[in-house]
């Protein structure tokens, strides 16, 4: 796989005291190397305790074991950061150390990484849980560039922007993604050196953040996509009801559009809205939506089994960026619409769900 040749959009400086940026990559670094070596000393004592922790499991309410694979899952996992740090070491030394930053060579090396790490994390989870993916509607995903808007319900749908985009038409993703996501220091990192936004839930300066937003869609490639996340957070069914109450309160022109909303938040329309006014004319926008990753918000969610044999559709659809109205009323009335469209297909795919299985959760 060939990242194709990214655009030269901009690069965002990371906030904050350069002492606290250092504390916060060291005290990570230095956690996920630890962390793997004892585990790589220790995996066969580990193993044995969960062997005997899922026996005990399984003998008192026939749960799957689960916690087996648990310690090789965590064991790739924290393999794929020390060979991620690595590569970091080598793209910085191999494009010009200090003097390298934004160029194109270091941006598509910095994508085709990320790819690899997405892939590595999601392969083994694959391998050891017995998951199945079904991808509908995949002849959208190319080319680019366009605005990506997924669904947001799992901590681990975080990985199909660059697995099944990235990968298969060698397209780098530009993120908006949540401050706490570096807390994982490649990403820390290596978000630096491609365009990416890191926003704060309940920021106190969301115009300094939309700006952010806006310029990210500036000079993206046809190897390159923007993503954004509507919804902002993972839904919740009491979530739903209380932004449905919010929006009656203070927003009651959209209401209504928001009140048919039964699987997904309202999108949140700051970065949105200013994503579709910003971006180049014309420029297309792909939905993705997906069924599966439901009730898997933690890491104990995955330990407590609910992961184990699951089927996971993932469905994208694309429209004309020509097509788009103009205003921002018009175009929330756009926006709702494709969301509702994608709110109704998760409801029928999670219908068709419990009605092969009864004890699959929703």
């Amino acid at each position: 796989m060939r990242v194709q040749t990214p655009g030269p959009g901009p690069l965002f400086p990371d906030q904050g005291p350069l002492g606290g940026r250092i504390k916060r990559r060291l005290i990570g670094g230095t956690a996920e190397i630890l962390g793997f070596v004892l585990l790589t000393v220790l995996s066969p004592l580990f193993l044995l305790i969960a062997l005997l922790i899922d026996i005990a499991l399984w003998i008192k309410s026939r749960r799957p074991f689960v916690t087996i694979r648990m310690v090789p899952t965590i064991w790739w996992f924290l393999f794929g950061e020390m060979k991620a740090y690595l590569k970091l070491i080598f793209i910085y030394t191999f494009t010009g150390g200090p003097w390298g930053r934004g160029s194109i060579r270091r941006r598509r090396w910095v994508f085709a990484l990320r790819i690899a790490w997405a892939r590595n994390h999601l392969i083994a989870i694959r391998v050891l849980f017995g998951l199945k993916f079904v991808i509908e509607g995949e002849e959208s995903t190319s080319p680019g560039p366009y605005i990506l808007m997924p669904r947001h319900v799992s901590i681990l749908d975080n990985l199909i922007g660059d697995v099944f985009i990235g990968h298969p038409r060698g397209i780098g993703v530009r993120y908006v993604i949540k401050q706490e996501i570096r807390a994982l220091t490649p990403i820390d990192i290596g978000g630096r050196w491609i365009p990416t936004v890191f926003v704060k839930r309940g920021s106190l300066d969301p115009v300094t953040e939309i700006t952010a937003v806006r310029k990210l869609t500036h000079d993206m490639s046809e190897g390159e996509i923007m993503a954004i996340y509507p919804e902002g957070t993972r839904p919740t069914p009491g979530k739903i009801s209380r932004a449905q109450e919010v929006i009656r309160e203070k927003q009651p022109e959209i209401a209504p559009l928001a009140s048919r909303l039964n699987h997904c938040l309202p999108p949140r329309l700051g970065g949105p809205l200013a994503v579709l006014d910003e971006a180049s004319a014309g420029t297309d926008v792909v939905f993705c939506g997906h069924v599966g990753f439901e009730g898997i918000r933690t890491v104990k969610d995955v330990w407590m089994g609910a992961l184990v044999g699951r089927e996971i559709t993932i469905r994208f659809w694309r429209f004309d960026g020509t097509t788009l109205p103009d205003g921002d009323a018009a175009r929330t009335e756009w926006l709702y619409e494709k969301w509702q469209m994608l709110d109704d297909w998760v409801g029928e795919n999670l219908a068709v769900s419990r009605a092969r299985s009864p004890l699959n959760p929703g």
